[in-house]
């Protein structure tokens, strides 16, 4: 059974607790199916932008706690932070592109003040020959035009594109069941009905992230030199192997994030939250001295910190790159995508040891086939290697103390939870996410195999080599297998044979990894010095850094 980090104590009955759930035992309090990949940054982003406390108030512009409170966290203390909700920045958004029966008649009405206020002189100033209500239409549609997930939600249950930490927002519930059945006669009795804490769509995901950075960042300089000399492909600096010089680069990093990259934003987005009508922020945000306006974050493993070492550098690497804030963000978003499939499979791989030479220290394979399937036998290689992804993480779930502590707390009652685990939290999620994100075709039907998408090769790139640097081509495909698990040549889909049970194979024949060459060039990635040699190159370099 792993531990968990932060050291809390965890919750099993059924009744009361989160974590009596099998797959949350083993992976955390939760990577969860219905949260989506953004919501995943939005709520990593969330956590790290927010006030927190473990014992005492931290700084708020504190994007991780100080190492030294991580690696001495007091036992069974959970991190909390206190997120904004930012409701009349998303009425204000989002009432006017919701669905009308979810607009209750005093969201109308609040909607109205707003507009309302915003439109008097002394609040907002625009030139004489501009129309002032067709300024506030522009406003509107120009942050709609930032709205993230869950158009088909009520308007507060939405989310913003976290282009800035102005655009972070907590998760809000409209209770409406309880409120239709209450006589609400203003906006201040409306804001009771809100709920901040339920996290139906905000379900925790990103704050394993988060945790996973912190529980990586804790071990010391040892551990990690010891870790890195037994896997030398990963290809990390002397930098980077210092939790130090980490800790500091992705705070800086995040801290950049959050500045945001769209001129003006920030200063739009609370002069409407805020600026106009204040009551609402201080009903919801504001009294950082109230415990109960603090989220409680749930936990990791202890023994997941690896592949969250991982996760920080390639963070790191993704922060420094030089590209457009919101291709940014798109690749922030599917790094934590990957982030989930990679915890899912290394975790699993733990508690089901195979033994299988070559298979690497993350403990599992991704067989990758190209993506037009022209080459039959690695696309047969690769379904089944899906095939044994899934039933890893199936029997993971099913190790014998997890299953021993269920036969105690639920009697007779654990049939249901494996179900539930493996639909919402184990290999339904894996398979889920990995199509989501294009790891896995097809969508639907039988059949599916890894590929890579153009987006998805991109990453690799961004997050393996280090910005402005080059490594030879087979390099690159090491460092892939040692990050990621991914098989892309000959020699490590020979051993993926092995790995999923087909037995041993000599050579698969052709050049299986043609396609990634063919991409690499085509987006100018790949530099050929000859035939037989050729670099990859993460062009994406903003100015060296120490």
């Amino acid at each position: 059974m792993p531990d968990p980090f932060p050291p809390i104590q965890l919750v099993n009955d059924r009744k009361h607790g989160e974590d009596c759930n099998p797959a949350i035992q083993l992976f955390g309090r939760r990577f969860f199916t219905d949260q989506t990949i953004a919501e995943l940054l939005v709520e990593f982003l969330l956590v790290a932008a927010s006030p927190k406390r473990i014992i005492d108030f931290l700084n708020e512009s504190d994007i991780l706690p100080e190492l030294a409170l991580i690696r001495n966290w007091p036992e069974k203390t959970p991190l909390k932070y206190a997120a904004n909700a930012r409701l009349n920045l998303k009425l204000f958004a989002f009432l006017g592109a919701s669905k009308l029966e979810t607009r209750h008649e005093i969201h109308k009405e609040q909607y109205k003040k707003l507009i309302r206020l915003l439109k008097n002189p002394e609040n907002l100033v625009v030139p004489d020959d501009f129309d002032r209500e067709e300024v506030l239409r522009t406003l509107e549609q120009l942050f709609l035009g930032f709205q993230g997930v869950g158009g088909k939600r009520t308007w507060c249950a939405q989310t913003f594109v976290p282009v800035s930490q102005y655009l972070l927002a907590g998760e809000s519930i409209w209770r409406e069941s309880k409120a239709h059945s209450q006589k609400i006669e203003s906006w201040k009795d409306a804001i009771k009905y809100f709920s901040h804490t339920q996290q139906l769509f905000l379900s925790r995901g990103g704050e394993v992230l988060y945790l996973q950075i912190c529980n990586a960042l804790r071990q010391n300089t040892t551990t990690i030199e010891h870790w890195t000399r037994e896997n030398q492909k990963m290809g990390l600096s002397d930098n980077e192997k210092s939790p130090d010089w980490l800790h500091g680069k992705v705070c800086d990093g995040i801290r950049q994030i959050l500045k945001g990259g769209q001129s003006g934003i920030e200063e739009l987005a609370s002069f409407i939250d805020t600026g106009v009508e204040a009551e609402t922020a201080q009903d919801t945000d504001c009294d950082r001295s109230d415990d109960a306006r603090y989220t409680r974050c749930g936990w990791c493993p202890e023994d997941s910190w690896p592949e969250g070492y991982l996760f920080a550098v390639a963070l790191v690497r993704l922060t420094r790159a030089a590209i457009d804030p919101m291709e940014k963000i798109a690749l922030l978003e599917l790094s934590c995508g990957i982030q989930l499939l990679r915890s899912l499979c290394a975790q699993s791989a733990r508690y089901t040891p195979q033994s299988c030479e070559g298979v690497g220290h993350l403990g599992y394979i991704w067989a990758i086939s190209d993506p037009d399937g022209q080459h039959p036998i690695i696309k047969k290689i690769s379904q089944r290697c899906v095939k044994k992804i899934e039933k890893m993480i199936y029997d993971a779930i099913r190790e014998p103390d997890i299953r021993l502590r269920m036969d105690r707390q639920i009697s007779n009652g654990w049939k249901d939870l494996y179900q539930e685990a493996d639909k919402g939290y184990g290999h339904k999620l894996f398979l889920k996410t990995a199509k989501t994100i294009g790891l896995i075709v097809p969508r639907q039907g039988p059949g599916a195999r890894f590929v890579l998408t153009e987006r998805l090769l991109r990453l690799l790139v961004m997050t393996v080599i280090r910005p402005g640097e080059r490594v030879t081509y087979d390099s690159f495909k090491d460092m892939v297998f040692a990050h990621y698990g991914l098989a892309l040549d000959s020699s490590r889909l020979c051993t993926a044979c092995k790995w999923i049970g087909i037995g041993q194979i000599t050579t698969i024949g052709g050049v299986p990894d043609a396609w990634v060459q063919r991409q690499l060039t085509a987006s100018g990635m790949l530099i050929r010095l000859s035939d037989s040699c050729s670099m990859v190159k993460n062009p994406f370099d903003r100015g060296k850094e120490s």
